[in-house]
């Protein structure tokens, strides 16, 4: 079920309503079964996989909390990852490596034939993977108290505002909130309204019209100059920023009207000024999982200078992978790694020579440039899309570029959050501007928005 559907705007008023009538009891078990028809409009056959999930980890959680036994408490640990990562390594990555070891054998020249299956991705299933093994490592560690009811613990994997395209809850943010009896104020509402109202505008608005220039220039490498390449890398850059953080805001939104507050994902990254501050403003509940618990177990920055070099490398190529079984998005990962490396080595007191609005610029256009890896068909047209921008060629623009102007409302709310520290600053402006605000919103959403019900880009992780 997507949000920007005729389905949704149906179906998440009418529960709503019910919501608000029922106790806390009730609420959660309401919640529970509107998640998983939420979860079941995709393909009912991958509640199976979610149900069972939740069912091994719920388990396990709750014995390696009471046993003492280290042993024991390891077993279970190493079940639940089995479990989690063995369904997810299955139906997002067994073709891939299959067709990859087939590529491999091929180059040097051996016999092998290819045997990839048909297999179903489950929508989301990178999200809540990650959302419940972070849950069992956390028991483990002694960090969190296990769910003693297991549909309280299902409601916590399943709960549909986040479930298919986040943000990666922890359980110790969301798991209390469920628990415990909720209270909706006035403010909530207010903020939750503007959420879903500027959410719909960056994903309908802004992210479905420019997908039009990016879809063009990457479907038509060959055809690029210099000028259309840029337009196409600009336009696909904030389409996939508005459509990602406009999912969020949309759930955050609803969330909010639910009583339950959800963690801020996004935090206008493309204003970073080096690729570290890029990663605590981009995907942030993905980047600080992917900290906690991959690169702090390697060894985070504590055995020298190499070694922390090399799990940077192995943290940013597991993100790629974790973003689509692809070599391009490894290739993503490892510019990433070096990026962050490059900027490490060059040290604080170099880049900061640059005025910081150059910093700024510098930052978006390397970002865009590993956006270009993200978004090609493959690495040669990667690579052929990349000749294209460092070659000059005669002056011309891709169709319907002038969407590009579409940016320039979004990038100055933007600038004023940033200089705000705020999320909400339209709440201070005088009540006339903030009218004309939401009902210019209101009015592009309507008259200029893309009502086909285009899915998410991140449904595809």
């Amino acid at each position: 079920m997507l949000f920007n559907s005729l389905q949704f705007l149906l179906f998440f008023p009418a529960m709503l309503l019910l919501y608000h009538q029922l106790n806390h009891r009730w609420q959660n078990r309401q919640l529970l079964v509107a998640s998983y028809i939420f979860y079941a409009a995709w393909d009912w056959r991958c509640l199976f996989l979610i149900i069972g999930s939740t069912v091994v980890d719920f388990y396990c959680g709750r014995y390696i909390a009471r046993s003492s036994d280290p042993k024991v408490r390891k077993s279970l640990l190493l079940l639940s990852i089995t479990v989690n990562g063995g369904a997810l390594l299955f139906f997002k990555y067994f073709n891939f490596f299959v067709s990859s070891a087939t590529g491999l054998l091929e180059w040097a020249g051996l016999p092998a034939s290819s045997h990839v299956l048909q297999i179903v991705l489950p929508v989301g299933i990178s999200f809540y993977t990650f959302q419940t093994l972070c849950y069992t490592i956390d028991v483990y560690r002694g960090k969190l108290i296990p769910a003693q009811n297991l549909f309280d613990y299902a409601l916590y994997i399943s709960y549909f505002p986040q479930l298919v395209a986040g943000p990666i809850e922890r359980a110790t943010n969301l798991l209390p909130q469920i628990l415990n009896p909720r209270t909706v104020t006035p403010n909530a509402c207010f903020e939750g309204a503007y959420l879903i109202l500027w959410g719909f505008f960056k994903k309908v608005v802004v992210a479905d019209n420019l997908c039009r220039i990016a879809d063009w220039g990457f479907g038509n490498v060959s055809e690029l100059n210099t000028v259309s390449a840029l337009v196409t890398i600009y336009a696909f850059a904030w389409q996939i920023y508005c459509d990602f953080s406009g999912y969020t805001d949309i759930a955050r939104g609803c969330s909010k009207l639910l009583g339950i507050e959800l963690m801020v994902n996004f935090n206008v990254p493309y204003l970073s000024k080096t690729p570290s501050e890029f990663w605590r403003r981009w995907h942030i509940s993905l980047s600080s999982w992917f900290t906690d618990y991959v690169f702090i177990p390697l060894g985070g920055s504590r055995n020298g200078t190499w070694a922390s070099y090399r799990n940077i490398f192995v943290t940013m190529l597991l993100s790629g992978l974790w973003h689509g079984a692809a070599w391009t998005f490894v290739a993503w990962g490892a510019f990433h790694a070096a990026l962050l490396s490059a900027y490490r080595l060059l040290g604080t007191e170099r880049i900061n020579r640059l005025p910081g609005f150059l910093q700024t610029i510098l930052m978006f256009h390397l970002v865009c440039a590993g956006w270009v890896l993200f978004r090609a068909a493959s690495v040669t047209d990667a690579w052929l899309f990349a000749e294209t921008l460092l070659r000059w060629s005669a002056f011309s623009l891709p169709p319907k570029a002038y969407l590009l102007a579409l940016v320039v409302p979004l990038t100055a709310v933007e600038i004023i959050q940033y200089r705000n520290g705020n999320q909400f600053p339209v709440f201070r402006w005088p009540a006339p501007v903030r009218v004309a605000c939401y009902v210019g919103a209101y009015a592009a959403i309507m008259v200029i928005g893309r009502w086909d019900a285009t899915a998410f880009i991140y449904f595809q992780f």
